[in-house]
């Protein structure tokens, strides 16, 4: 009497193996889509309570933090295209290019926090509706930027290895710090280093090459790179088994 393949006979049949292969990749395309949908909610619930305010004071203060909320989720899209194209064997050239607009807008995401300063200085409202407003802009913008910064990181370790993968995490990290830094204290934005990139190089040149004239900004930038990359590492710990849950393979 013939007998089975042992691969085969592990699930009961062929067919049973790619149906059970099916399902699983489904069940881990679920959970991005309620990864999504809980962000997606969260961003509108600030939204209304953005409008809220507006409505009540008659002021436009604090609708810079949909904006800025917005812009935080354009690197979380970046992230997951790059992930999705790795997945389905996308070149390599495609997903550098999506890879360095990734980098370009990341520091929108952290960049939210700095919105603090905001506290106190909107006109009417409440000190402490106004707290939670922009307690909850800036733990979501982090949120998005922390979870399309494990995915980019899923993709590097993937094509190059897991040290790769933290040495494009660690980077991220000091380029979105000298990010925030630029958009908060020389209001420069992502677009800047489409439109006026020279600009951009000039100045980031002279603090490398001069760095003790430009000390002040350089020890900004450093504690906010040193500051995400605490935030990094403590979400990376305790999230880190959910996290897996999301890949597709």
């Amino acid at each position: 009497m013939a007998t089975k393949p042992q691969h085969v006979a592990a699930h009961g049949d062929g067919t049973l193996g790619v149906v059970d292969a099916f399902a699983a990749m489904q069940k881990a395309s679920r959970r991005r889509v309620v990864l999504v949908t809980a962000l997606l909610a969260a961003s509108a619930l600030l939204a209304v309570g953005v409008a809220a305010r507006v409505v009540w004071v008659h002021s436009l203060d604090g609708t810079n933090l949909v904006w800025n909320l917005f812009l935080a989720w354009v690197p979380f899209v970046l992230a997951l295209l790059v992930y999705d194209g790795e997945r389905r064997g996308l070149s390599a050239w495609p997903l550098l290019a999506l890879g360095a607009a990734w980098v370009v807008f990341l520091p929108n995401a952290p960049y939210i926090v700095t919105d603090g300063k905001w506290l106190g200085e909107y006109v009417g409202g409440s000190l402490a509706y106004d707290a939670v407003l922009i307690g909850a802009a800036a733990a979501i913008g982090l949120a998005l930027g922390f979870v399309s910064l494990y995915l980019v990181q899923v993709v590097v370790a993937r094509r190059l290895g897991a040290l790769a993968g933290w040495g494009v995490v660690s980077a991220a990290l000091v380029l979105s710090g000298v990010g925030v830094y630029l958009g908060r204290f020389e209001r420069w934005n992502s677009w800047d280093v489409v439109t006026e990139p020279s600009k951009v190089m000039g100045q980031l040149l002279a603090a490398v090459l001069d760095p003790l004239a430009h000390a002040r900004p350089i020890g900004l930038a450093t504690v906010f790179a040193a500051a995400l990359g605490a935030g990094y590492a403590l979400f990376y710990s305790s999230f880190r088994a959910q996290l897996r849950r999301l890949h597709d393979r």
